[in-house]
This record gives C-alpha cells, sequence and structure tokens, in this order.
C-alpha cells in the first residue's frame, strides 16, 4: 500500500525484521509477565511498536500482532480493556492530544477495532458493527489528517507523533473499503442524528471536519451530495443572514438593519434547519435574544413550535423568557432545541413542572457540582447555565440521553424515565445533587444516602455526557449497587426489588425472569415468552397499551450472534409499524441504537415508526433477547392463547444465539 504523506520528513522506519523480532520479543516478555503477576511490562512492547507506526509495512505488522497483543494483556487494567465502553470524541482527543505513551496506545486500539471490523479478529466484548461505525466516527473527526497537511501543533509533536498518526488515518481510511469515503461519513452523521442525541458535540465536530473537506477536494473522500452541504449549512450558515458563517458581530449588525419580512424569513430558515438535522447553529441563540426585545411574538415561529407548543409558550411567558435569558447562548446553542422540544411536549402542563424549573433558576451550584461542570465544560458559561441547558435539553428530548463512556445502564434509563414520565422528580434529583452533592432516595421504608456510599461503576470522570448526567449519574448509580446489596441473597434476582424502589411506583410489580441467578441455565423459557406476550402484546392481553414505560434487561449479542452481556433498556411501547408488523418500541441508553445482533435481528431506529430516540424490532425479534421485565399482573392476558408457532420462533433465536448450552 502506498499513499501520499503530506511532506513527512524522510526517515529509515519501517517493518525492518529486526524491529519485528523486537516487538515479537517484548510481546512474549509480557504475556509471560501477565501469566504470573497482574503487572504489566507495556512499556516493552509500546517502545518496540512505536517504530513499526511510520509506514503501511509497519502497521501491517502491528495489524496481524493483534490477537497476540489482545492475549498478552497490553490493555489490561486500562479503559482500553473494554473497547465496548470507548467514545469515538476522547479517542480523539487522546490519539492528537495525549502524552506519548497513551497515543500510542490509542493507536494500537485502533489498529485492533479495525481487525475487529474486518472479521479479522473476534473481541469477546465488542461487534464488527460497533467497531466500524466507531472508527467510521474517529476518521470523521480527523479528515483533516487525511486531505491536508499536518497542522503545525500536529508537527511538533515529540517523537514525530503527528506522523504515526497520519500514518494511520491513511491506513484505516484505505482499508475500511470505502469508495466513497465522505458519502459514507454524512450517512454515518445522519444516522446518528435520526436518533437526535442531547449530547452532539462529537457530531458537530464531524461536521466541521464535513466543511473543512468540502474546500479541499480529495479523491480519496470522494463526491459531495446535498446531505453534506446540508449538515454544513444547519450549523455554519442556515439562514441566509449567516449564510457565509460571517461572525457573531457582524451577524448582530446584519439583525439590525433587517425589516420584518427579512426576520420572518430569518425564524423560518432556523427552525427548518434545527428540526430537519436536531442540530442547532451557534447563531440561532444570539436570533432568540435579539427577537426578545425587538419581536417576541416571532419566538414561536423561530422555534418551529406547534400549536401544542406555541400554547405553551403562551402560557408561561415569564418562565419561557427567564428560560431564554439564562440558558441559551452560543456556547449552550443545543439547548435552543431542548426548550423546542419540550414545549411541544407539553409537560409544563403538569402542575409541579414550572414551579421545578423556577427552583431550578434560582439554584446556586455547590463547590464540588461546579467544578465538575467546569472541569468537562469550561468557564466561558457559568456552571448554573451550563446545568440549566441541559436541563432542557433532557426534558425536550429524554430518549435522547446517552451513558457516554460511564458504564451506568441502569442509571441512564432512570434520567430518561424520569424525564420521560416524571419530570418533576428528575428536577429534584438534578437540584439535590447540583446543590448539596447528594441524593437520597427511599428502600423498603429507609433512607440511602449517596454521600455515605462508596463509589460504584462511575468512578472514573465522565465523558460524553449531558451535565444533568455528569452530576447525577455517580449518585444514582451508588444507590443502585446499594438497593442491589441489600436485596441480595433472597433468593431471586435482585432486580426484582430494586427497579420498581429505584425508578418509582409506576414500575409494574410483576416480575418475570428467564434465567436461574445461581446456574445461568434458561428457567421455564416457554412460559417466559408467553408471560411477556400476554402481558404487553395489545392482540393477547385485551389491547391495553403500554401506560408507563417499563424497565426491562436484554441479552446483547453480536452480528455473529455471541452473546456479549446483560443490557438495561425500557420498553416504550407495542404498536403496528407502516407494513402493519407488530413492533416493541424501546428506549437504549447506549448512546446508539442501530444494532445488528445476528441471526437478522437488526435494530431500527427510523423507517419503521419510531420516535426519535427509539429503537425497534418485531415482538418475536425482541423477544429473543429478552432476559427480564416487569409487568402488571392485573392486567395480562391468557398465556395459553399466544400461538405456539409465534413462541416457538422466539425460543429458537435465543437458543441459537444468547441461550445456546444454557
Amino acid at each position: 500500500m502506498s499513499f501520499n504523506t503530506h511532506g513527512s520528513p524522510q526517515h529509515d522506519d519501517g517493518a525492518s525484521g529486526e524491529r519485528v523480532e523486537q516487538l515479537d520479543a517484548a510481546i512474549e516478555r509480557l504475556a509471560a509477565a501477565n501469566a504470573i503477576a497482574e503487572v504489566s511490562p507495556v512499556f516493552e512492547v509500546i517502545d518496540a511498536a512505536r517504530p513499526l507506526m511510520f509506514d503501511a509495512r509497519g502497521l501491517e505488522v502491528l495489524y496481524t500482532r493483534v490477537p497476540a497483543l489482545e492475549a498478552a494483556g497490553l490493555f489490561g487494567g486500562s479503559d482500553w480493556n473494554h473497547p465496548q465502553t470507548l467514545v469515538p470524541s476522547l479517542a480523539v482527543r487522546t490519539v492528537r492530544h495525549g502524552d506519548p505513551v497513551a497515543t500510542l496506545v490509542e493507536c494500537l486500539s485502533q489498529i485492533r477495532l479495525l481487525a475487529v471490523a474486518k472479521g479479522d479478529y473476534s473481541h469477546p466484548s465488542v461487534s464488527a458493527e460497533h467497531a466500524h461505525h466507531f472508527l467510521a466516527q474517529v476518521l470523521a473527526m480527523n479528515l483533516d489528517l487525511v486531505v491536508g497537511d499536518l497542522h503545525e501543533g500536529d508537527r511538533l509533536r515529540p517523537d514525530r507523533l503527528g506522523y504515526a498518526v497520519q500514518y494511520l488515518y491513511h491506513y484505516l481510511l484505505e482499508h475500511l473499503g470505502y469508495e466513497n469515503f465522505l458519502e459514507h461519513l454524512v450517512a454515518e452523521v445522519w444516522r446518528i442524528l435520526e436518533q437526535r442525541p442531547v449530547q452532539v458535540d462529537g457530531i458537530k465536530q464531524m461536521v466541521t471536519q464535513i466543511a473543512a473537506c468540502l474546500n479541499t477536494p480529495d479523491t480519496l473522500v470522494g463526491e459531495v451530495g446535498e446531505d453534506a452541504r446540508n449538515l454544513v449549512n444547519a450549523v455554519f450558515g442556515p439562514t441566509a443572514g449567516c449564510r457565509e458563517d460571517p461572525g457573531f458581530e457582524v451577524y448582530t449588525e446584519r439583525l439590525e438593519r433587517m425589516d420584518d419580512a427579512a426576520l420572518l424569513q430569518e425564524a423560518i430558515a432556523f427552525a427548518g434547519a434545527m428540526h430537519s438535522t436536531g442540530l442547532v447553529s451557534p447563531y440561532m441563540p444570539g436570533f432568540i435574544r435579539y427577537l426578545r426585545s425587538r419581536w417576541n411574538a416571532l419566538i414561536p415561529t423561530a422555534l418551529g413550535l406547534s400549536y401544542t407548543g406555541a400554547d405553551a409558550f403562551h402560557c408561561y411567558p415569564a418562565l419561557i423568557h427567564t428560560l431564554i435569558d439564562e440558558a441559551l447562548f452560543a456556547e449552550t446553542s443545543q439547548a435552543v432545541y431542548g426548550l423546542a422540544m419540550m414545549l411541544e411536549r407539553g409537560i409544563l402542563y403538569s402542575p409541579p413542572v414550572a414551579p421545578s424549573l423556577w427552583r431550578q433558576l434560582r439554584l446556586s451550584l455547590c463547590d464540588a457540582a461546579a467544578q465538575k461542570i467546569v472541569a468537562v465544560f469550561g468557564n466561558r458559561r457559568s456552571p448554573e447555565c451550563f446545568l440549566l441547558a441541559d436541563v432542557l435539553n433532557v426534558l425536550g428530548r429524554p430518549l435522547g440521553v446517552g451513558q457516554g463512556n460511564y458504564p451506568t445502564c441502569q442509571s441512564t434509563r432512570a434520567l430518561s424515565m424520569w424525564a420521560f414520565n416524571m419530570p418533576a422528580e428528575l428536577l429534584r434529583i438534578v437540584a439535590w445533587a447540583a446543590r448539596d452533592d447528594e441524593i437520597v432516595m427511599r428502600f423498603e421504608g429507609n433512607s440511602i444516602s449517596s454521600r455515605e456510599l462508596g463509589a460504584g461503576l462511575a468512578a472514573e470522570p465522565p465523558v460524553d455526557v449531558d451535565a444533568v448526567s455528569l452530576l447525577t449519574v455517580p449518585h444514582l448509580d451508588r444507590i443502585y449497587f446499594e438497593m442491589g446489596r441489600r436485596s441480595a441473597g433472597r433468593g431471586e434476582d435482585p432486580h426484582k426489588w430494586v427497579n420498581a424502589e429505584f425508578h418509582g411506583d409506576h414500575v409494574g410489580h410483576g416480575f418475570r425472569i428467564a434465567v436461574d441467578v445461581f446456574t445461568g441455565g434458561l428457567k421455564d423459557f416457554e412460559g417466559f415468552i408467553r408471560d411477556f406476550y400476554a402481558a404487553y402484546h395489545p392482540f393477547y392481553n385485551g389491547n391495553i397499551p403500554v401506560i408507563n414505560p417499563q424497565p426491562a434487561g436484554i441479552a446483547v449479542t453480536d452480528s455473529a450472534t455471541r452473546f456479549l452481556g446483560w443490557h438495561a433498556i425500557t420498553i416504550q411501547r407495542l404498536a403496528l409499524d407502516p407494513s402493519q408488523v407488530m413492533r416493541v418500541y424501546f428506549f437504549n441508553p447506549n448512546n446508539d441504537s442501530g444494532q445488528d445482533w445476528g441471526q437478522g435481528i437488526v435494530t431500527s431506529t427510523q423507517g419503521n415508526g419510531e420516535l426519535y430516540g427509539e429503537a425497534s424490532l418485531p415482538v418475536a425479534q425482541f423477544a429473543s433477547r429478552l432476559y427480564v421485565f416487569h409487568y402488571d399482573p392485573l392486567e395480562k392476558g391468557e398465556p395459553t392463547d399466544i400461538p405456539s408457532d409465534e413462541v416457538d420462533r422466539a425460543m429458537r433465536l435465543a437458543q441459537e444465539s444468547w441461550a445456546s448450552g444454557r
């Protein structure tokens, strides 16, 4: 393989036989050391790998050593040992700005994921599809390395790391097999946006790179279509007044010179771009704030509100105006979309919500909470502003909350459920965490304070999460695990007691689990499937819809049907899709709901009647991956009425995948 090095200096690094032998010897020593103790001499391997990263032959050597590197424990004891939790935006910062060791380990991790994506290496916790999506997003955020010369900061990195990283991304790009990379990249961005995530910093970073490509044509990335231009325009120039990205001062001067007709066109264009993409231009908050003093009645149009949203806007003018004044800035531009969708949901008509938002507006953060927000979001706005903005985002898009790099699907699911169904409860929990650095919940009549508990799974600083999750998830995680500890030893799965106490009284008191908690084997699996259909399927439960979203657990598999682990989700509803197929619509907190679980089971996120943030599957396919659910025992149909062929299909799909051998 050969490619343009964009001015890389001449050097003699390469895949010489001596260097390959040094690498293999270092890997053997690492494997031997790990077999005796958990102290890994990883630096020997990293030092041996470093000179092989400066040309295609050396990278190919590293690629072929991926199984050996994994077996030797190179990534053991680090976040890289759990590739399913890695976050593209963090990977970009590490590979471009990390210290030399972290950069090199990240490069090796991405070579490993390339092997997984191509099917040359099978990893027990990450699928080929997940690896492919991850690399596509990382490539998107580093397109400047592929289509242009190195920036000064990259060129001057120690040990010529900038050039090594550039070689890596040329290598990844060519080996992923894209004939038209930019077309695939744009499709990846749209695929994610269709799920309307709350956290879109990484997406905007990808759009920024796409914008750079528009001005730097390159045969490696291919042709540019309207989809790419629409993304770029939505962020940098959605209206006639800011089409060429003139800067905030110039745009403000233009607004002052516009007549009412021009302002109306600006409002319509902003609303159209925001609702079609889910992205908000940094120019839009300034426009909304300008309308506050000149033409307040135009704000509902600019927000793209329907009659429902506009009515809420006019019913709570003082609250909405204060939210605009305190939360909407260029640095928090996505909160415009959050505000619009919160109004569209009509949740202000629930009596506790408006006063809860007034409390949030007047809230002063404790030092610990303020420091966390400043560390993640910076100090260009106050910590209270960043938190308020993300409160609007979460309330507006409860199915867009993601767990980031937290291994805390249960707590993220709870935030989503509260925002969706109990917004005042969410606001109370946010206030406690932000003001008091503590959350208190009750379990079987006894109070549990997060302040009195040790760290749970969310022990490390978060990445790629909203401010609401940043402050609340560590507290919620501790409480969840304490509830589990108190439920242990009862002879049944602790979720039976924990979920209802943790998520709220709307969780069904009926509980079904497909596996024996002691042996891990299947337990009355046919009865489990029949009970699910009888409790949830409208054809068999008396046509009763899902009244309140319910917590459930799935057995996650990859495209080869390998079992990857248990995962918390929320069952949102069951309904016929446009093709008259009954589907389960559910919320998955893992940041990306589009997944291939093997056996032709591919979760859909658009095109089958999904609302933003929902994933869906036909009922039998969903039931085949379900392992635990709650239900209302007083509103369940007759399990024996479920057709045997439907039950058999769900059981067969399970027994030929995650349930094999159980």
